[in-house]
This record gives C-alpha cells, sequence and structure tokens, in this order.
C-alpha cells in the first residue's frame, strides 16, 4: 500500500524489489497535478505513476512501455484499486519510437511523465546518457499543450542535478518552448543520502510548466 493505493509486485522478477519505493513522494505530487489532464506516463513500469494520475482524476492516461509484463502488472493494479480502466491505453513499445510516433500524428498531451531507466550508471558514461535525456524531453516538450506540465526524471548516478538541468534546458531551447521550474524533486525522504556521499542522491527531477 502506498498513498492509499495497492500494488502488486513481482519481487522474483521485477526491478529492484519490484516497485520502484523511491518514486513514493514524486507519484503524490503528480496525483496533484493531474485532475482533468490528458496525462502520458512513460517507461510506465507497473503502472505507479498512472495509477496515481488515475486517482488525481485525470480525464485520460496513456500509459507507455516495452515491458509485456510489466504492463500486464499494471493493467492488474488499475483493476486492484477500482480506479476507471477505460480511461487508461496501455501501450507496448519502445517510448523513443512512441514518442516519435506520436509527434507525427499531432497528439498532445496536458501533463507528460518521463521516468526513464538508468542511461549513465557512472560519470564516464554522462555523455552518451546526456544524448539519451535530450532527445527524450526534446520529444515530450514538442507534445506538450501550452500550458503543459513535464515531470522529468533521472536516476542516473553518473548526471548530477546541475548537468540533468543543463540537459532539459537544451531541449527546451532546442523544442522552442519556454519552460519554467514549478519544483525540483528528488528521492523520498526513506532514501537519505549520506554527507560523506553525494552521488547517494541519484535520483533528481523537475517539474515544469510549459509556456
Amino acid at each position: 500500500v502506498e498513498n492509499g493505493l495497492r500494488f502488486g509486485v513481482n519481487l522474483a522478477g521485477g526491478h529492484k524489489t519490484g516497485f520502484y519505493l523511491d518514486q513514493r513522494v514524486n507519484r503524490q505530487v503528480v496525483r496533484e497535478l493531474a485532475a482533468g489532464k490528458d496525462v502520458l506516463d512513460c517507461f510506465c513500469y507497473t503502472g505507479g505513476f498512472a495509477a496515481n494520475a488515475l486517482q488525481g482524476r485525470a480525464a485520460a492516461v496513456t500509459a507507455v512501455d516495452a515491458s509485456a509484463d510489466a504492463l500486464a502488472l499494471a493493467q492488474e493494479n488499475i483493476a486492484l484499486n477500482g480506479l476507471p480502466a477505460e480511461r487508461v491505453t496501455f501501450v507496448k513499445a519502445d517510448v523513443f519510437q512512441q514518442l516519435r510516433k506520436f509527434r507525427d500524428q499531432g497528439r498532445e498531451f496536458d501533463l507528460i511523465v518521463l521516468d526513464p531507466p538508468k542511461f549513465a550508471p557512472t560519470a564516464s558514461q554522462a555523455q552518451r546518457a546526456a544524448r539519451g535525456y535530450k532527445d527524450i524531453n526534446l520529444l515530450a516538450f514538442k507534445l506538450l499543450r501550452p500550458g503543459g506540465l513535464l515531470v522529468t526524471f533521472s536516476c542516473s548516478g553518473g548526471v548530477d542535478a546541475a548537468l540533468f538541468q543543463k540537459i532539459v534546458a537544451g531541449a527546451a531551447l532546442d523544442a522552442g518552448v519556454a519552460a519554467h521550474i514549478v519544483r525540483h524533486l528528488e528521492q523520498s525522504p526513506d532514501h537519505p543520502v549520506g554527507l560523506e556521499f553525494p552521488e547517494g542522491a541519484y535520483l533528481k527531477g523537475l517539474v515544469l510548466y510549459i509556456r
């Protein structure tokens, strides 16, 4: 149970413990932002953000992930909580490819969540990761309606908060949008960071308002 919602987890085959507990507070943030919005949840895994968006009275949720097993569990989690299944569409696809497809179709959303897997486990891989983060945020910016919100994360320890913000700022510039930081996000308080180990602050996020 998290934030009043119940979630089934795959302890044997799921990532980490089967559920990303470090995003608990951030899922609540998305719930509070979702009312009446058309939401796109990218890398949705087992539906944590999607379920919270529905609980927050989102008008519609599109949830994208490449894993059929994760999507099946996400659907079960929607049903487990008695959430309106008719408001959520699950899409099995590579997220980068699907975002390009949505762009080509002229799709637009009010709220987009980007919670990708780790692109850069170490600082030596930061440059390669930067390209991935810029690409996916650029695509997301192009899919947002004016006045929309982007909730974007990096869990890569090799990309610190300053670099991540710089990457996202570059993506906004290339997309031709004016983005304003509404809130900085981080891992939940039950994932403390040792003072002598700043790399432990691996999860960083931004809530951005698009003009």
